[in-house]
């Protein structure tokens, strides 16, 4: 097969899930380096069909891309599901964005301030993952899409690497806490 009738398969995969689910949602195609995202400000689905194929490929099962995507949809869908909550953050979130593009990486994780709004960002996203991936277990469980331990198992690998990437950085702001509290004392 084709890469471009791969891609325009992968676009017919997303419609036909959100169809399949009752709802609507425009999709369009994007370099984000994310492989699937949900705008929330834009109300759309955006796909990184590059970023998909490698994706894929780090799952530490093997899983058909149609699989793949169909669950991967329904976890964007179920940030939709929750875009009141996400537009209710967006003053912060616009604030965080501000914090982080006005100091350096090495500035920002040598500042324990600058580094709790790191935190915070970190658990609001998680939160929104959460709340995501619940709505999308709702989706399914309604709509019978995909066997609910693919699902499950792609949920816990989305998952990790969030909760990951908090506990790095709160390992660096602990880190960063203690030498704090040694030079005080």
């Amino acid at each position: 097969m084709t890469y471009v009738k791969t891609q325009n398969n992968i676009e017919e995969i997303i419609h036909s899930t959100v169809h399949s689910v009752n709802m609507t949602m425009e999709v369009y195609k994007d370099n984000s380096g994310i492989n699937m995202s949900y705008n929330f400000i834009g109300n759309y689905i955006g796909v990184d069909l590059h970023r998909l194929f490698i994706a894929i490929e780090e799952m530490p099962c093997s899983l058909t891309m149609e699989l793949y995507v169909k669950i991967l949809t329904m976890h964007e869908l179920g940030h939709a599901m929750d875009r009141v909550a996400l537009m209710n953050t967006l003053e912060r979130t616009k604030e965080i964005f501000h914090m982080k593009r006005n100091h350096s990486i090495k500035e920002i994780y040598n500042n324990l301030e600058m580094l709790s709004v790191i935190l915070e960002e970190h658990e609001m996203n998680l939160v929104f993952e959460e709340t995501a991936w619940t709505n999308a277990e709702t989706l399914n469980e309604t709509y019978k899409i995909v066997d609910p331990v693919h699902l499950e198992f792609v949920k816990k690998h989305s998952l990790s690497t969030y909760i990951n990437s908090y506990e790095a950085d709160l390992s660096i702001y602990n880190s960063l806490m203690e030498e704090t509290n040694e030079q005080i004392a």
